[in-house]
């Protein structure tokens, strides 16, 4: 019998049988496959594959969960198309009013009949294009209409009889070099006025005109065969050549002249951007007295007794005050810009508009206009009873004046036109009860950001 006289130690591994970088896993084979491993550089294609493999098959999986909780949530309601509208050329813009559907298009005008979806009339006198079109109804089977052409120019039409009446090109001037372009046009509700917002070379301003729409009623009734005739003048055979159409490009209106016999809107204001608040030019402060009115109306600023040399001094107290930060944030403008852009809204009669007693008020027709310049902290309100004049003041005074804390960035009318919402550049949104004649909320975003549109739901 051996009998093994030292005691049992696991020898000292030899360098053949170390472990080699492909091999860890060694333990993880089968001990009865009857194929040796893939040798390399196959054995790297196979682990790259079912890499590919694995990362496949959760995609798969985690596409399914999404899929399976799709299911589980409320799907929207799908609504297909009922009926389809065939216009000539390409539609830009469409307005609903009344019982028609009115479209702009590439060369012209249209309207449809809502209940059937056929074309009922077409203007394509010019083959203009139309950009933007408004459309209010006012009563007894009569439409007014404002459109945008691509030039900038204002159509003012009258739908009767179906057909299509060209009443005036409210911003044409006879010197092309003084054209204006049409930036916003608003038809108030009930179609009584208008409010053109115009660009020139240098300045903007804003016109609102005064619709004479009880005239056109009676003017239409007396008249109805005038509408037709122009309705068939209006339409062109497809073959028209270019000749032709240059010629009507180059005089729109007195093609038509002769066919608009209804009265024409009356400018009521004429509205322009707030100067720059600069020095005083008063001797006293009696002058100053004077200029301002006997109401309690805040006004724009300017009537002051601030001197140029104390706007400069505050200028330089105040620049070497807070340098650090204004170096941190950037230069500053030396010069305030006189803005051209601005938004605003006609409003219906209320306790913040507040008209004489010898005024008549309808509770469904605007009374005035509120108008806000972009950057600028004043919200101006003008009354729209005003007496007509031969020459429009270039520069009414507004009659009442909302100061805010900061620059209005935008604002929103509600439907009913009872409330007014207010959002200025420092991120507070203030909603106002134009009847009763006071702020309902006022929020302040925590995190201020521009806020660029505000709407009511």
């Amino acid at each position: 019998v051996y009998v093994w006289k030292h005691p049992l130690e696991i020898p000292p591994p030899s360098e053949k049988d170390w472990l080699k970088e492909d091999e860890e896993d060694f333990f993880l084979q089968d001990p009865d496959q009857k194929r040796d491993a893939l040798p390399q550089p196959f054995r790297m294609v196979n682990k790259l594959v079912m890499l590919v493999f694995e990362n496949a098959m959760e995609i798969i999986e985690r596409r399914e969960m999404l899929r399976e909780a799709e299911k589980l949530k409320i799907q929207p309601t799908k609504y297909f198309p009922t009926a389809e509208f065939q216009v000539t050329g390409r539609a830009n813009c469409l307005a609903v009013s009344g019982k028609y559907v009115f479209v702009g298009l590439s060369v012209g005008l249209a309207a449809f009949r809502v209940s059937d979806c056929k074309e009922v009339c077409a203007w394509d006198a010019v083959k203009m294009e139309i950009c933007a079109i408004h459309a209010s109804d006012l009563g007894n089977e009569r439409y007014v209409l404002l459109a945008v052409d691509e030039m900038g120019l204002v159509w003012l039409f009258c739908l009767h009889e179906e057909s299509f009446l060209l009443i005036k090109i409210l911003n044409e001037m006879e010197d092309i070099s003084k054209q204006s372009t049409c930036v916003e046009v608003v038809l108030s509700p009930g179609g009584g006025y208008a409010g053109v917002l115009l660009q020139g070379n240098t300045k903007a301003w804003l016109e609102i005109y005064r619709l004479p729409k009880d005239s056109w009623l009676k003017e239409t009734e007396k008249n109805p065969g005038a509408a037709a005739g122009l309705a068939c003048r209006e339409r062109r055979s497809s073959w028209t050549s270019a000749a032709d159409i240059f010629l009507l490009q180059e005089s729109p209106v007195s093609a038509n002249k002769a066919d608009a016999k209804l009265s024409l809107p009356v400018l009521l204001l004429k509205v322009k951007p707030p100067k720059p608040v600069t020095g005083s030019s008063f001797k006293s402060p009696l002058d100053a007295l004077k200029k301002v009115d006997d109401d309690s109306t805040l006004g724009l600023g300017y009537d002051h007794l601030i001197k140029d040399s104390q706007w400069e001094q505050q200028e330089a107290i105040f620049s070497s005050t807070y340098r650090e930060y204004l170096e941190a944030k950037g230069e500053r403008e030396s010069q305030e810009e006189i803005p051209r852009n601005a938004t605003f809204h006609f409003l219906l009669p209320s306790r913040i508009l507040q008209v004489g007693p010898e005024m008549k008020v309808q509770p469904d027709v605007p009374a005035g206009i509120s108008v806000h310049w972009h950057g600028n902290h004043n919200l101006c309100f003008y009354l729209l009873n005003r007496p007509i004049k031969e020459k429009v003041d270039s520069d009414p005074k507004p009659d009442v004046v909302w100061p805010c804390a900061a620059p209005i960035a935008c604002s929103a009318v509600s439907s009913c036109s009872r409330y007014l919402a207010l959002a200025c550049e420092d991120a507070a949104i203030t909603i106002w009860d134009k009847h009763l004649g006071y702020p309902l909320s006022v929020t302040a975003i925590l995190e201020e950001r521009l806020i660029r549109s505000i709407h009511f739901l």
